[in-house]
């Protein structure tokens, strides 16, 4: 009986395209798929070679309300409504009085008129740079919808009855979290945290009161752009800058 003859070279170097004899009954394994060559991995992950053209929206002056928040209310429910991943996490970026900045992602917990509020560890590092600068930007990023939104105001902190309202709507464990984390200060180690949160949680039996160091801020808008992403970069950029207790309404290039 013939052996088959097996072509060499081929995919991946296998006999994957080998013909064999017609009087042979030739079982073939899958290829193997050798590991990528390290200037492969390079190239496939080199930022300058990643492109996208955005296409789903616009944005126009002749379109857009008068007031910033309904906007926001618009853009932000249609992302709620389309399933964007954590549709109110945003960009925070602080600085330090010298202007040192920094910037971590938090999560929005209400929106109206007044501003954009969230919540953290008065202690924390941005509750130290805030406290010092109430200077901040927030950034809202729903790469499905080719939107952005940026932010510019003042930061202060919201009532103490405020603070105690969402403190007491979050889930037991969250709230245990808030005392056995010393946000932001350096710990030896993950099991030292995890002890911490099992003190508390034999501390507190029954209501788990609201730390005095921790609670929310709300962002005073000064400035808030809307970011259409459109194609060849041509993107739509609309800017409302507060004036008083109106908005004025422009165009930026993108």
């Amino acid at each position: 009986m013939g052996r088959p003859r097996q072509r060499r070279g081929g995919l991946f170097g296998s006999s994957l395209f080998a013909r064999p004899h017609r009087s042979a009954r030739v079982c073939y394994a899958l290829p193997t798929i050798p590991t990528p060559k390290t200037h492969y991995l390079i190239h496939m992950t080199d930022p300058s070679k990643l492109r996208e053209d955005y296409q789903r929206g616009e944005l126009l002056e002749s379109t857009v309300p008068s007031d910033p928040f309904l906007l926001f209310k618009e853009w932000f429910q249609y992302a709620v409504e389309t399933k964007q991943p954590e549709p109110n996490a945003m960009t925070l970026a602080t600085s330090t009085p010298d202007g040192q900045p920094s910037a971590r992602i938090v999560l929005l917990k209400e929106y109206d008129e007044r501003g954009f509020v969230f919540y953290t560890n008065y202690h924390s590092h941005k509750g130290h740079e805030i406290d010092t600068n109430p200077h901040v930007a927030l950034v809202f990023l729903w790469l499905g919808l080719e939107r952005q939104i940026r932010i510019q105001g003042t930061a202060t902190r919201i009532s103490a009855p405020e603070s105690d309202a969402y403190f007491a709507s979050r889930p037991r464990k969250s709230r245990l979290g808030a005392h056995a984390s010393p946000q932001s200060q350096i710990i030896e180690s993950r099991d030292l945290l995890d002890e911490r949160w099992q003190q508390m949680e034999q501390a507190f039996e029954g209501d788990v009161p609201r730390p005095e160091h921790w609670g929310g801020y709300r962002v005073e808008p000064t400035m808030i752009e809307f970011w259409q992403g459109r194609s060849s970069r041509l993107h739509d950029r609309i800017v409302y800058d507060r004036l008083g207790d109106d908005w004025q309404i422009k165009r930026l290039a993108p």
